[in-house]
């Protein structure tokens, strides 16, 4: 059963209907006109046969294309003649046809990619970027969507996520292998070096800054039956030895502590890639810190805590996340407007994109003129679509009764010359 999916008419369809009437209206007077010279001039001689004889052949042209234009939407009169309404009729089978149609022209690799080379996609973005409104707009509606998303995401998703998926997969996999060439690339590649920088200048600054707390520490520590003076003594000898000690190594990037430290890395790696004994620790070590429970909850804590200051940092429109969201935009529609290949690049990935998407989906696109055709009321389609093309259809009415009564004409001569 045929399910009616066609919208309501508007205005513009309103404004069809009264141009298709006016043009119906055209071709019918035609043909009372015909048809009343063809009564007028009934047995005439002379110049009024020839008159007789074009009307009368403009009332055969009119009414065969009438009958053909009218066969196409409905039965002519109501009678059901065999090959007319052919679209109520045949609907499913012109759907069909129409989306082999368009996947056979349209939907084709080569077309394509010529008319995403010839809209010159990325030159047109990097125009349309490189203006600061139309970058703070991107960003705007980014925005949006962004906090939309994390408005949507709910705490309990995400930790179902993180424990049923995430932390299972994590217990399965082997992180020896992967933290081993981890820490090797960054040895390789001096990466440890700024963190190790930072840790130094943070370690000093607290203890220049803590002597007390580290005396009081390191004084819990010290014998019973020891003085108190000997302890204080010891205490802030420790104390200034340790500021000294880290200054040095700070200001030192030889110092035998880093290469210590650099070898002890080495080692560490080489063991987690080859030693079954450190790898089975750091399995150990692994499981526990994912089966404890205050790992999840600490970081679903972690997790909060970005989510509101990421939604924070959106809500503000003059906040410095927004301008600088805003100037790398402008900066990449700057750089692509001047970068060539760039661009190629780009609309080279776009067109891969788009060729792939037609070719795993294509098929589906298309189906979607065949299945709306399928659930479309016969009647009703051949209505509206009578109603986008029948105006012009009515030529194909004046056309015949014109060059019908001109044919009628040229009959009626050469039937009185050779009369």
């Amino acid at each position: 059963m045929s399910l009616s999916m066609i919208l309501p008419e508007g205005a513009a369809d309103a404004e069809r209907r009264r141009r298709l009437r006016r043009m119906r209206s055209l071709a019918v007077a035609l043909l009372v006109f015909a048809a009343v010279v063809y009564l007028v001039t009934l047995h005439g001689d002379g110049f009024w046969g020839y008159v007789n004889a074009g009307a009368e052949a403009s009332m055969v042209g009119a009414i065969a294309d009438w009958f053909a234009v009218t066969a196409l939407f409905k039965h002519p009169l109501g009678l059901p003649i065999p090959h007319t309404a052919l679209i109520p009729k045949r609907k499913d089978e012109f759907g069909r046809s129409l989306e082999d149609f368009v996947q056979e022209n349209f939907l084709q690799e080569e077309i394509i990619r010529e008319r995403l080379t010839v809209a010159q996609i990325s030159a047109r973005a990097a125009e349309w970027l490189r203006d600061p409104a139309n970058a703070a707009r991107v960003v705007e509606e980014g925005s949006s969507i962004l906090t939309l998303a994390l408005n949507r995401l709910r705490d309990s998703d995400v930790e179902a996520l993180v424990s049923e998926v995430l932390l299972p997969r994590l217990l399965l996999e082997p992180i020896s292998p992967i933290a081993g060439n981890l820490l090797a690339e960054i040895l390789k590649d001096n990466a440890h070096h700024g963190l190790v920088d930072l840790a130094l200048e943070e370690g000093h600054h607290w203890l220049v800054h803590n002597q007390e707390t580290f005396t009081q520490v390191i004084g819990e520590r010290a014998p019973w039956w020891a003085p108190d003076r000997l302890n204080e003594l010891v205490t802030e000898r420790l104390h200034l030895e340790a500021v000294r000690w880290l200054a040095d190594i700070r200001a030192d990037p030889d110092h035998r502590a880093r290469k210590a430290l650099d070898s002890l890395l080495e080692q560490l790696a080489r063991d987690l890639l080859s030693m079954p004994r450190t790898q089975e620790r750091a399995e150990r070590l692994k499981t526990r810190l994912l089966e404890h429970p205050q790992f999840l909850a600490s970081g679903m804590a972690v997790f909060d805590a970005m989510r509101q200051a990421l939604r924070d940092a959106l809500a503000d429109d003059d906040g410095p996340l927004r301008a600088r969201a805003t100037a790398e935009v402008v900066r990449f529609g700057e750089r692509l407007a001047s970068d060539a290949a760039l661009r190629a690049r780009l609309d080279s990935w776009g067109a891969d994109a788009a060729v792939f998407v037609v070719r795993r989906y294509g098929g589906e696109l298309t189906a979607v003129i065949t299945h709306t055709v399928e659930r479309w009321d016969g009647k009703e389609a051949a209505q509206r679509i009578e109603l986008h093309v029948g105006r012009d259809l009515q030529f194909i009415r004046i056309n015949g009764t014109i060059v019908g009564g001109l044919v009628g004409v040229v009959i009626h001569a050469v039937t009185t010359a050779v009369g």
